[in-house]
């Protein structure tokens, strides 16, 4: 509402927010508390079920129609159990996908879009710990055989993001972008 009042209409809602539950007992199943899997979903499925519903009531509300674009990981279905076995986040994020999936058919006759960029590993302070990890760097590298093999760069999701909440992109609904240099077919180091 306080947007809204102050820069008028809206067009489109990213939702960006999420992140990691390890540090509050994300883990393997057999490790995984259920704190850790409260936080971990509360932190990355609730908040997009929070923040698209609020973007989809204002669109009903203003009878515009509008995009919304949701974030989620490659790691909602297409695992790592050696460096990234965080249960409920690979959960939510296979969440993230379905709900968007779900809300872009129940409300395109209404021309509000939904889809889903998927990175893989992307250098952002989330994947510290990756970062500073030099064997996960190595897979990473295998990976993400893309441009030499590298993490991903938050710029590299850019004009996908403004292609699926822009002017370009008011033809496509329900689709997930995997934007992951290449981690959802390859094999990874070998």
């Amino acid at each position: 509402e306080m947007t809204c009042s102050r820069f008028g209409d809206l067009s489109g809602m990213y939702h960006v927010a999420g992140g990691s539950g390890r540090g509050e007992g994300d883990g393997p199943l057999h490790e995984l508390s259920d704190p850790g899997w409260h936080y971990t979903i509360q932190q990355n499925l609730t908040s997009v079920m929070l923040s698209n519903r609020a973007a989809v009531r204002r669109f009903r509300e203003q009878h515009s129609g509008g995009g919304i674009l949701n974030m989620g990981s490659v790691l909602g279905f297409s695992p790592s159990p050696a460096y990234f076995s965080s249960h409920a986040y690979a959960a939510a994020n296979a969440g993230i996908e379905g709900l968007s999936k779900s809300l872009a058919a129940y409300y395109a006759k209404e021309d509000i879009r939904v889809n889903v960029i998927a990175p893989g590993l992307v250098k952002t302070p989330m994947s510290e710990r990756a970062q500073d990890d030099g064997k996960i760097m190595d897979f990473v590298k295998g990976k993400q055989p893309l441009d030499g093999g590298r993490i991903g760069l938050p710029g590299d999701l850019d004009t996908a993001a403004l292609y699926l909440l822009g002017e370009g992109g008011r033809f496509t609904t329900g689709q997930v972008l995997r934007i992951d240099g290449g981690w959802s077919v390859t094999e990874g180091p070998g």
